[in-house]
């Protein structure tokens, strides 16, 4: 029942919140959320334990009672990246294959190493001493893009589709990558023996990213089968669920990346249910509901992400350092995606507005967090929960509110179309 009054709870202030955002902040309703609770955190921070002590001390212990890595990876996660996934089209993703398995490994390393090197040298000048490997394993949790804060804000921002699917793509599948990287980083840093060799290492992402994928799609390949057999809204409502709830404990039990199985059953079964018909009423059901969950789901993650303040102490400590680490990151972001397009064909390069895109879309979010607070407590772990939470917040309000006007539609598409043609007459 404790669960229930919990979820009970962050339920109707989500809804408060959202309510207050619509009718006076007018934000983004995933942002607008946030910030209001990031205010009401800062508030009761400063005030609570001496103006409203009651109120203080039941939030606090609410978000002491959840655990927010295992509600975030281990349920709502799942939920999340499944909506995402069914809503990609396969076709656009296979045309931009190329750039997102790139961003999503080779960026998520570079970007990685580029933080932690950053973090070693700069944070010194403030009077913090991190470990190297500390600040690689801060690396590692910030480098991945949210797909969750990416795919709601995307919503926003009206961008051409193929850059879109470039932005949400790698979003979504650079995840596996990021958690490898940072257990293999994070067992070093407690003292954890580990293999570091290439065959170790390659057979660990085999086995985390590769698994997960293959499960994922065996999941959707079986679950529509069975929905062409039945089309009722009902039913399909339960099938979808049922993937997504059990499909992540069967990942659990074998040990194999969760979020990358959603994602490619999503997928699977977005675009292999159009291949047979389905009555509108069923599909619109469908899609409707999935849109639902995601918008409920999205309301309490921000939510969750805004009360999160409570739970830092000293935080006032680290803005600082914060500031450092934006930079840093904003650094390695603009890097690990300017890097890689300098050695892509001249079919996949992209236009300088292309690239800004990408590099502002980089938006952080609750899975850094939940990786963040999953570091054993230490002397180190509430000065990375700090910084981390500090580029958090930059990235979702900053960022989020700001991706709209980076993002010119007109000139993208004008500038794709010069690369198209660039292209053409190097190929003739």
């Amino acid at each position: 029942m404790e669960l229930y009054y919990s979820f009970s709870a962050l339920i109707v202030l989500a809804s408060i919140f959202a309510y207050l955002n619509y009718r006076f902040l007018k934000l983004p309703s995933t942002i607008g959320i946030m910030v209001i609770a990031i205010v009401v955190s800062i508030f009761l921070v400063l005030f609570g334990e001496t103006v409203l002590p009651r109120t203080f001390g039941h939030l606090h212990k609410l978000m002491n009672s959840i655990d927010f890595t295992e509600v975030l990876m281990g349920a709502m996660l799942n939920f999340l990246l499944f909506a995402g996934g069914i809503h990609i089209n396969i076709n656009d993703l296979k045309e931009q294959f190329r750039p997102v398995l790139i961003f999503s490994t080779a960026g998520v390393v570079i970007s990685t190493f580029i933080v932690g090197f950053g973090m070693f040298y700069l944070l010194p000048l403030v009077g913090i001493k991190l470990p190297f490997i500390y600040c690689l394993v801060f690396g590692a949790l910030i480098s991945p893009t949210d797909p969750v804060a990416v795919l709601s804000i995307l919503k926003q921002a009206k961008v051409s589709k193929s850059l879109e699917t470039k932005v949400a793509g790698e979003s979504l599948f650079n995840d596996g990558m990021a958690v490898v990287v940072f257990t293999v980083v994070l067992q070093l840093a407690v003292g954890k023996e580990v293999d570091l060799g290439v065959e170790s290492i390659g057979l660990l992402l085999l086995k985390e990213a590769g698994g997960g994928l293959l499960l994922g799609v065996l999941l959707g390949w079986i679950t529509s089968r069975l929905m062409r057999e039945v089309d009722d809204y009902i039913i399909s409502v339960l099938v979808t669920l049922s993937v997504v709830m059990g499909g992540y404990l069967i990942a659990r039990q074998m040990h194999i990346s969760g979020p990358l199985t959603m994602v490619a059953a999503g997928l699977f079964m977005g675009n292999f249910n159009v291949r047979f018909k389905m009555k509108s009423i069923t599909q619109d059901y469908l899609i409707k509901f999935w849109e639902l969950i995601d918008e409920i789901l999205n309301a309490v993650l921000f939510l969750f992400i805004g009360f999160e303040l409570l739970m830092i102490k000293d935080l006032n400590h680290f803005i600082i350092p914060g500031l450092i680490a934006i930079l840093v990151v904003l650094f390695a972001r603009f890097i690990s995606i300017w890097g890689p397009t300098k050695f892509m064909s001249f079919r996949t390069r992209f236009s300088p507005q292309t690239i800004k895109v990408l590099f502002w879309g980089g938006i952080r979010g609750g899975v850094s967090i939940a990786l963040a607070m999953s570091i054993p407590k230490s002397e180190y772990s509430n000065i990375i929960l700090s910084i981390t939470y500090c580029v958090v917040v930059f990235s979702i309000v900053v960022q989020g509110l700001t991706i709209a006007k980076v993002a010119n539609p007109k000139k993208i598409a004008k500038e794709e179309l010069e690369q198209e043609s660039i292209a053409l007459d190097d190929n003739a």
